[in-house]
């Protein structure tokens, strides 16, 4: 029998922000986010261009990292307004030691400090309530506004790796907390 996982009250909260885990209804804004030309320079081409192959993906990642981990990707959302700004949340990634914090705004709203509040708010759970004493980042070299977002969550740099598939090098940033 599948899991489904459904609309519930927020995981996380901030000032402005509500961040809920994804439902199936977040196959679009997950094609959306995919299919972003940022996403596609600084992360990579997931080749996911429909609903079906969204959620698909959805299945196979974020609803597998919840069932296996505890933890995932969050729907990040406006509270005044309810609008869907994009994701952010955890990733365990089998081969590195620790798990990694992502985001992805939608590009109306990048610019405005959301991201760096959802972020704060995933490192704050993860240290705080996951009990993690470690956390990672990968991010490409020339984005230089996450990287900055990176830093700001008191990350540092460590090294350059090669993920698994991939042929260009990302930056590792990671903070420990013990």
């Amino acid at each position: 029998m599948e899991k489904s996982f459904s609309e519930g009250a927020a995981q996380l909260k901030t000032d402005r922000l509500d961040l809920y885990w994804l439902t199936l209804d977040d196959a679009g804004l997950m094609l959306t986010v995919w299919n972003d030309p940022a996403f596609i320079q600084f992360v990579g081409d997931r080749g996911v261009r429909t609903i079906e192959d969204a959620t698909n993906a959805l299945k196979a990642g974020a609803f597998r990292l919840y069932e296996r981990c505890g933890y995932g990707p969050y729907r990040v959302t406006l509270r005044a307004t309810g609008e869907t700004l994009g994701i952010c949340g955890l990733f365990r990634r089998d081969n590195l030691d620790d798990p990694d914090i992502g985001f992805s705004l939608l590009p109306d709203f990048r610019g405005q400090g959301y991201a760096s509040e959802a972020a704060m708010a995933v490192c704050t759970h993860a240290r705080e309530h996951l009990s993690m004493p470690r956390l990672i980042a990968l991010v490409a070299p020339e984005n230089t506004a996450s990287i900055g977002l990176i830093r700001k969550l008191g990350m540092h740099f460590e090294r350059m790796i090669t993920m698994p598939g991939e042929d260009k090098d990302v930056c590792l940033y990671g903070v420990d907390w013990n």
